[in-house]
């Protein structure tokens, strides 16, 4: 996606957690085993955005080879990662969900199946089955990953909402505009 200082092309994997703690996820992308699976694939980078998170990953520059790692907690916007990633690896909030598509980026979807309220999992299965995402449990992403077809994806399309404001206009009684 971008370039480092050596002029070296870089396939950076972003991962974010959002606001919440999801150690799961974030434990899951550093294990060998993923890394190297990203790194066969191609990407050099693995940036990990962790919230509030107490498991802290390791940095590492890839010197030895292997796949540069470094780790933030928190940022005001995630847009610019978001848009210089090659792959987004996400929690399942919606806004996150939204946001990637929008940018055109290749998702992976992984459900945090420690919130009470696991609405966000029939957002991401339904998203999956119409093929705009992937969709993983921590346990299940080294498989996603090693497994993926990113050329399978589906390009998200947000709906014209025109129609339902219209209606919603009429039936309050607001004038056609």
């Amino acid at each position: 996606m971008g370039d480092d200082d050596d002029g070296q092309s870089k396939n950076v994997v972003f991962v974010t957690v959002g606001t919440t703690c999801f150690d799961a996820l974030v434990r899951a992308v550093e294990t060998p085993e993923i890394k190297q699976e990203l790194l066969n694939r191609g990407y050099t980078d693995l940036l990990i955005q962790m919230g509030r998170g107490s498991y802290t990953p390791t940095k590492c520059g890839g010197e030895d080879g292997g796949l540069a790692v470094d780790y933030f907690t928190f940022s005001s916007s995630i847009a610019q990662h978001l848009k210089s990633a090659s792959l987004v690896i996400s929690h399942a909030g919606s806004g996150s969900i939204f946001e990637t598509l929008r940018l055109g980026k290749p998702l992976i979807v992984v459900v945090n199946e420690d919130l009470m309220d696991n609405h966000q999992s029939e957002l991401a299965e339904e998203l999956a089955e119409r093929k705009h995402l992937l969709y993983a449990r921590p346990q299940s992403l080294h498989q996603t990953i090693s497994t993926m077809n990113l050329e399978s994806l589906i390009p998200y399309h947000p709906g014209d909402a025109t129609p339902v404001a219209k209606l919603i206009n009429k039936y309050l009684g607001f004038p056609d505009d």
